[in-house]
């Protein structure tokens, strides 16, 4: 019987925050390669991308801060064979909202699916703008996993994809050095 293969897509932000509600949110030492290949179990990694806003300095101290530690980050996960993918990070009333990242997302579903690229589509985030890229998906008879977090479950993603694995932070520890 031949290997399975899989995606493993992280939606950056929705990741970040779920990690910090379970205390846990230093990404820069994040093993992101272990995780992967926790997720990936048997199947056979084709790609593993991690989405993001990009950081934009504008000369304040906050943006130098926040995109020193966006390189790091983006250094750590190169360092895992990550790839990324940059949507952009609009400002408006005091607050940084990201932009273009689920529709980045998305085409990436959808791309996996009508290319035929793999068996499965390992998705880790809890947004539900993305169920229509994972009807799609399913449709073309792909597996869609959604990957979540025990203490906040997106319940339209476990009804919508094929496969639920909900993670605990006693799950997450051992990535994180």
């Amino acid at each position: 019987m031949k290997q399975k293969s899989c995606f493993i897509l992280i939606d950056g932000s929705n990741f970040y925050f779920k990690l910090k509600d379970v205390g846990l949110k230093n990404l820069l030492v994040f093993n992101f390669s272990g995780f992967a290949k926790t997720l990936a179990g048997k199947d056979k990694i084709v790609s593993c991308l991690y989405y993001i806003g990009a950081v934009k300095t504008d000369g304040t101290a906050k943006t130098k801060i926040l995109f020193s530690n966006q390189r790091k980050l983006l250094a750590n996960l190169k360092k895992h064979n990550f790839k990324y993918s940059l949507g952009f990070l609009l400002k408006s009333g005091g607050y940084f909202h990201e932009k273009g990242v689920d529709v980045n997302i998305a085409v990436d579903i959808l791309v996996a699916a009508y290319e035929n690229l793999c068996d499965r589509i390992i998705i880790v985030s809890s947004d539900t703008d993305l169920l229509p890229a994972i009807k799609k998906a399913k449709e073309k008879g792909k597996i869609v996993e959604y990957v979540g977090f025990s203490h906040q479950p997106s319940l339209a993603m476990i009804a919508n994809c094929s496969i639920s694995t909900l993670l605990k932070k006693e799950d997450l520890n051992g990535f994180i050095k």
